[in-house]
């Protein structure tokens, strides 16, 4: 069993480094404070390819596997871009994974070379404030009139819609059925007219460069040829995508915790109290240590999911653990990063607490830590179902 990278994910590794190198933190500390998104950032990976890194050579990309894509973001994040620079890169790869699967040849050909170069951003529409976890109860509606459909209802969370020209949406196109609640759901992928959808940013705790928005639709026009896949099955192709992005999601957290320990480990061999640093007194050492361990061996949960689905082996007991795992052992990395520099942790400049509010949010997003353990006690353990 061979724990090491491949030279082509050495080569990945490297160049996401060497590229991430050009924006030091105190370019994110700025794109944090004036909520700009990190354009200058995204060029640079646009013009290298990178955008297209699981998108098929087909249609322009490098049709690499999930593998290439968690040790190409982890590298990101460890930069000291945190969530904002990962995050800005992420939704250029992983939206339109419903289009690469399960779009028509067409919508591929029109659409896929232009996501891949960096040239289309896309928002993507799917949370509602009715619906939560239980997707299955969007009140979004796509109506069919004529020869097209119209489009009404309220979108949450709802990233780059104050810069994206097309968006993703999922609508209901049929009454939910309480057998098959899932059933009857389909995705569009339409331009986010400005004269049909009112945008509102959401000011929230971290990640402030890239938006998250509120949308309301009314009335928005759509044809045929924007459904994604067959009409009624729009949630079948959005589960497709769920384990690999939690996967990747998964090595941005510990890309972003190995960032908050280097900070707080270099804070701690260079801070001198009472004649020696404070890295000599276990109190400091051990927890940084810890953190050091769990990101480590989370990791390797991380690498065995990806190895999965590469393969085409089921990886959903193993994406999810590897979801949850990340996001526990990096929260727990910042925030210990920040407990050792103390009170200049809570200031700005050190850069500590922008990661600490960043990392925070992979305990919620795109599935909060219960949802993973209900469908862990369920699938890994064979207990009831419990909602």
């Amino acid at each position: 069993m061979d724990f090491s990278l491949s030279s082509l994910q050495t080569d990945i590794a490297e160049a996401a480094t060497k590229i991430s190198a050009a924006f030091p933190m105190s370019y994110w500390r700025a794109k944090d404070r004036t909520e700009e998104y990190p354009w200058e950032f995204v060029k640079p990976f646009a013009e290298g390819g990178w955008l297209g890194l699981i998108i098929p050579q087909t249609y322009g990309g490098m049709g690499l596997g999930i593998a290439e894509a968690a040790v190409f973001l982890n590298r990101v994040a460890a930069s000291g871009a945190g969530m904002s620079g990962a995050s800005a890169l992420h939704f250029y790869i992983f939206p339109p994974m419903p289009i690469v699967r399960h779009g028509s040849e067409s919508m591929k050909k029109r659409f896929l070379p232009d996501v891949a170069a960096g040239k289309l951003l896309s928002a993507f529409g799917i949370t509602e404030p009715n619906a939560g976890s239980d997707t299955s109860r969007i009140e979004t509606r796509a109506v069919k009139q004529g020869d097209h459909w119209l489009i009404s209802g309220q979108k949450l969370w709802t990233t780059n819609a104050q810069n994206a020209p097309k968006i993703l949406v999922l609508t209901r196109t049929s009454p939910r059925d309480p057998a098959k609640p899932l059933a009857g759901l389909t995705l569009f992928f339409t331009d986010l007219d400005r004269r049909y959808c009112a945008i509102r940013r959401i000011d929230k705790l971290g990640r402030a460069a890239v938006d998250s928005n509120e949308v309301f639709i009314k009335n928005l026009p759509a044809r045929d040829d924007e459904i994604v896949g067959e009409l009624g099955k729009g949630f079948e192709y959005l589960l497709d995508g769920f384990n690999p992005e939690r996967i990747v999601l998964a090595a941005e957290a510990i890309g972003i915790g190995r960032a908050a320990l280097q900070l707080a480990t270099r804070y701690a061999a260079e801070r001198i109290v009472f004649e020696r640093p404070i890295g000599a007194n276990q109190a400091i050492a051990h927890p940084l240590a810890k953190a050091w361990a769990h990101l480590e061996s989370t990791e390797l949960m991380v690498f065995k999911a990806a190895s999965q689905y590469d393969s085409g082996q089921s990886c959903a007991k193993a994406a999810n653990a590897a979801k949850y795992l990340a996001a526990e052992a990096a929260f727990d990395a910042c925030d210990a990063a920040l407990q050792t520099l103390g009170g200049l942790g809570y200031a700005k400049e050190f850069d500590v607490e922008r990661l600490w509010r960043e990392v925070r949010l992979y305990k919620i997003a795109p599935i909060s830590q219960e949802m993973v353990l209900n469908f862990l006690s369920q699938k890994a353990l064979n207990l009831p179902k419990s909602y």
